[in-house]
């Protein structure tokens, strides 16, 4: 690999990892939530570049489908649970309107420095990590590692996000004054001449 190529690997992980670095800390000193919302998409996708960079682009892919996509559905559902006036939202487009022109011309200024990279240096496109066998893909390699040298610890995060949900439903589902609830066994134990009135209303008296 040549100069410029090692040049532009450089530049794009120093990149890459400073507005990652960059992007986490607005996440959790941003007193607007929209705003916290969105420097963790771009904390995601700037840490998908540096796994790009390290040659693990399944991974890169799966945070960016997977995650970026999750933080939408979860701050959707934060939007639908809040008591949020929808009028005063959309008439403050304008008020989040500079901060997420300014990601998106971070987000544009790294892909030109990467489609930049492609075309002077193609060289650099490749991974700064060792290189796998030809016979063996990313995600084969990725799936052998994590399955038998990692099992226990891939097994410990998955109990651990078992609990955590366990946790969150006990949470949501706790009795609590004033909250109405979904009783099943009520709902099913409902019969038709009870909830249902049957009443013949003859031609013309209806409402």
């Amino acid at each position: 690999m040549g100069t410029i190529g090692t040049l532009l690997q450089a530049l794009a992980f120093y990149m890459f990892a400073f507005v990652a670095v960059a992007s986490a800390v607005m996440v959790i000193s941003a007193r607007n939530p929209v705003h916290s919302v969105l420097f963790l998409i771009l904390a995601f996708f700037n840490s998908a570049g540096l796994f790009v960079l390290m040659g693990a682009e399944f991974l890169a892919m799966i945070l960016v489908v997977v995650y970026v996509g999750a933080v939408a559905v979860l701050f959707m559902f934060v939007v639908m649970m809040l008591d949020i006036n929808f009028v005063e939202l959309r008439q403050g487009f304008l008020q989040y309107l500079p901060i997420g022109g300014l990601i998106g011309l971070v987000l544009l200024a790294e892909l030109l420095v990467i489609l930049g990279g492609w075309a002077f240096a193609p060289e650099a496109t490749g991974s700064v990590a060792a290189p796998t066998p030809d016979a063996t893909t990313n995600t084969h390699a990725l799936g052998e590692l994590i399955y038998t040298h990692y099992v226990y610890l891939f097994q410990s995060a998955g109990m651990v996000l078992l609990v955590a949900m366990i946790g969150a439903i006990i949470l949501t589902h706790r009795n609590r004054a004033g909250v109405r609830r979904q009783s099943i066994s009520k709902q099913l134990a409902r019969r038709a001449e009870k909830t249902v009135e049957v009443r013949k209303v003859p031609t013309g008296k209806g409402i």
